[in-house]
């Protein structure tokens, strides 16, 4: 976890009208549904009852606690937490220890800042190896000056906090800790070399002045969630690359520029001035070699990081991979900003599990899909179908602004639009069940819901400016991943019943004054099928959130619908991992 003020802030609180939905009111769905009651929500849907018919109920198994305001970690009774380790703490033997006067030697070889996904690779029962997202910094804790005078040094030490960091673990006296020599410890930062792979590899729009290849990218930077495979890499995801770029003179920005967030002042980086690759009047291709997916071989500290093209450009949030029954690899990918969508990738190649070095390149050739989400009015279910982005198909030509293939994937967000899919409420963490019948997605809020045109209501986000957000979940038409059809419903949407006792402002009958949450974030499931959510979202404690207290963690059985909240963070962090 990370304690910091989003740098994805959500704006000032509105006021938000108490109000019965006009597309479905809390009341009218449940009389819809026949009962009301949790049991019927949860029974009312197809999606619902393959999830019933697939696992085994009361998995939660501990005692809920209540939310928090105070600025500690909390976890039900029998549990304990410990720190691991911490913004600027060595990770090799002679690195030197936190400072926030140190430079950015130092910082390369300290633990990153503001973690956001991570994955634990088991070595044995005692030894693992821990990768974490080191997703962006604070200048008022980074910089002695807070960041009111940035140098040179100043902006490799920022860009050598973000990336991510690798760790080796042992486990001494029943207690994980950092071996610092760890053969495996590694920093990857907005430094280390990487490899474009994938159908836009070697494009002109990723050409620099001072790359003529197009292949070999200088650093991943803004990595918020994650994935892995199972061939055993780690997947890291850029997210807001376009908050570092800027212009030391006018720049004529493009619609695409637009789209992507890129415009000619940064977010206080500052890494412009002294990194010309970020300078938008010196170099216009340098942010289309960002949004991408990074795969990583944690077992290997002289391993080139690949940035996968053929997943697609955009605000990536993580990779949900599975290998479906056929043999290929699908992955669920979201981009996490409001309006944006819901992407598919499947592998053309297939999973080999009795030769894992064949499987290493699976990623960089396969086909890229979107989703749209078909319901009815009045009703949290529906279908759905997956949209193919393939150059020449379904108006990816041309004269939609498209000339080959590459440019499909460079800018997804535009070939997405162009297929007509559903516009989402930040598409956040998806998650696989590890039976494979179904997948979930956090949906965090969208304050532009039903409000601008381009954002109307949609059965699969139907919540005016949905403050709350909301997770959804479908199982792919036969069991199969690669198919082109899906039926989904909505699981949860958050809501404060208390303060609004009608109306999709309430929530879905699963939630109540006990387990109130907002800005669902990351989910993953365990082993025994339990859906684990986690939060960043206010934490005012007042108005619409009053009763929420701090972000938190929360534990929900699929099949019931029972979500109880299981550890709550500090004041102004976020619940991540």
């Amino acid at each position: 976890m990370s304690k910091h003020e989003d740098q994805r802030p959500l704006d000032a609180e509105p006021e938000f009208n108490r109000f019965i939905d006009a597309a479905v009111s809390r009341r009218g769905f449940l009389r819809g549904a026949g009962a009301a009651g949790t049991a019927a929500f949860f029974a009312a849907s197809p999606v619902a009852q393959a999830v019933a018919g697939a696992m085994d109920s009361k998995l939660i198994g501990f005692k809920a606690i209540a939310a928090s305001t105070s600025d500690t970690i909390n976890v039900p009774a029998g549990y304990k937490a410990d720190v691991l380790i911490s913004w600027g703490d060595p990770i090799f033997r002679n690195a030197p220890a936190f400072s926030q006067k140190s430079n950015s030697a130092a910082q390369e070889r300290q633990f990153g800042d503001n973690n956001d996904g991570m994955t634990f690779f088991p070595l044995s029962d005692n030894r693992a190896v821990l990768a974490v997202n080191n997703e962006y910094t604070n200048n008022e804790y980074l910089y002695p000056h807070q960041g009111k005078s940035i140098t040179a040094d100043d902006a490799r030490k920022s860009q050598a906090a973000h990336g991510v960091s690798i760790v080796e673990l042992e486990k001494k006296d029943g207690k994980w800790q950092v071996n610092l020599d760890g053969k495996l410890n590694r920093r990857i930062t907005a430094f280390t070399e990487m490899e474009m792979t994938g159908p836009a590899a070697g494009h002109d729009l990723l050409k620099t002045k001072a790359d003529s290849t197009g292949k070999k990218i200088l650093g991943t930077y803004n990595n918020c969630a994650n994935g892995q495979t199972p061939w055993g890499t780690y997947l890291t995801c850029e997210e807001n690359f376009n908050g570092y770029f800027a212009a030391t003179s006018p720049v004529e920005l493009s619609a695409t520029d637009k789209r992507y967030g890129i415009k000619d002042k940064d977010w206080g980086y500052d890494w412009f001035k002294h990194d010309k690759r970020f300078d938008l009047a010196h170099e216009r291709n340098e942010a289309h070699r960002f949004g991408w997916v990074v795969e990583i071989d944690p077992m290997d500290p002289t391993s080139t990081p690949k940035k996968r093209s053929a997943l697609g450009r955009f605000k990536h949030e993580n990779a949900a991979l599975t290998v479906n029954n056929n043999g290929h690899v699908v992955v669920y990918l979201g981009d996490d900003e409001r309006g944006e969508h819901l992407y598919k990738f499947v592998s053309k190649g297939k999973y080999n599990p009795d030769n894992q070095a064949a499987n290493r390149d699976l990623l960089e050739e396969g086909t890229l899909y979107v989703a749209k989400f078909d319901g009815t009015e009045g009703k949290l279910d529906g279908t759905g179908q997956w949209l193919e982005l393939t150059w020449g198909k379904n108006g990816l030509t041309p004269e939609n602004g498209f000339p080959d293939a590459a440019s499909v994937m460079i800018f997804a967000r535009e070939a997405a639009t162009q297929v007509g899919a559903t516009t989402m409420d930040r598409p956040e963490w998806v998650a696989v069940h590890p039976g494979n019948e179904y997948v979930f997605c956090t949906l965090t809020n969208n304050k532009y819901r039903g409000v601008k045109e381009s954002q109307p209501l949609n059965p699969a986000n139907p919540r005016t400016k949905n403050p709350y957000g909301h997770i959804i979940r479908w199982a792919p038409t036969g069991g199969d991943h690669t198919a082109d059809t899906f039926k989904w419903d909505i699981y949860v949407m958050a809501g404060n019943p208390e303060v609004h006792p009608e109306g999709l402002m309430a929530g879905t009958p699963n939630i109540n004054k006990e387990n109130m949450f907002n800005s669902p974030d990351g989910i993953g499931f365990d082993k025994a099928g339990r859906l684990w959510i986690q939060t960043d979202g206010k934490y005012s404690n007042k108005d619409n959130f009053a009763g929420m207290g701090n972000n938190q963690m929360l534990c929900s059985d699929p099949k019931t619908g029972e979500i109880q909240r299981f550890l709550t963070g500090p004041i102004a962090c976020e619940i991540t991992g």
